[in-house]
């Protein structure tokens, strides 16, 4: 563990939806959650009651998804669980860039523009490395790499709490793995991010034992673990 105690971390979803993705945001009250066609997550106070909850199936509309992250509050009994899946918060502790030897970030890395959306899709339908949806691009950079002009492996900027920007969506096509490109596009994201001032983190599902020793051997640590947590909206 590390002894990074910044609170963000706690609710990074709605510390992104209140500051810098306020512009992807639909609010109501103490309520938010992206725009649909960005992220599926969603967020409600710290200490919500049923105002609160009321006011995101409002959002949400009857019958939706209601992706909750790391959010400790429980739904009210009426709203249906559809998943959960223990994973664990990561974040870069040092001021200098993620790396290990073999990830030098320039190599085969290119930022990927909306024209490359349905090559992403694509990709991520193959790999799932979590939600991704049509605009999801529009919450940070992304980065690929193209093997014979082929979308091969891509990373992305996701969460943005104060300080901080999630490094997520990682994911390599089957036939191109082994090959270092997942470990060159993190470390060409965390520098990035840290040369414009942020600190790079990360969430992994706790049964990814391989992206786990990834991350750690580019030098993240473990903040704590987090309980991802899904519902559908009665």
């Amino acid at each position: 563990m590390t002894n990074d105690d910044d609170p963000v971390l706690d609710d990074p979803v709605g510390q992104s939806l209140g500051g810098r993705h306020a512009h992807l945001a639909r609010r109501l009250g103490r309520a938010a959650t992206y725009l649909t066609e960005v992220a599926t997550f969603s967020s409600v106070s710290a200490d919500p009651d049923e105002e609160d909850w009321s006011d995101l199936a409002r959002l949400l509309g009857p019958g939706a998804f209601a992706d909750m992250f790391n959010c400790p509050a429980a739904p009210p009994p009426s709203w249906e669980p559809v998943f959960s899946l223990e994973g664990r918060q990561m974040v870069w502790p040092g001021d200098g860039r993620p790396g290990r030897p073999g990830s030098e970030p320039g190599t085969g890395v290119v930022e990927l523009g909306a024209d490359s959306v349905p090559e992403m899709l694509d990709l991520v339908a193959r790999t799932e490395p979590g939600p991704f949806r049509p605009r999801t691009r529009e919450l940070g950079t992304y980065l690929g790499v193209r093997v014979d002009g082929v979308l091969v492996a891509m990373a992305g900027e996701r969460l943005r709490p104060p300080g901080w920007t999630e490094i997520s969506a990682v994911c390599t096509a089957p036939e191109a793995r082994g090959q270092g490109h997942a470990a060159r596009l993190v470390s060409a994201l965390a520098d990035r991010i840290v040369a414009r001032g942020d600190r790079p983190f990360l969430h992994v599902v706790e049964a990814n034992t391989g992206a786990i020793a990834l991350y750690e051997r580019l030098g993240f640590k473990t903040r704590g673990p987090v309980t991802f947590r899904g519902f559908r909206v009665p």
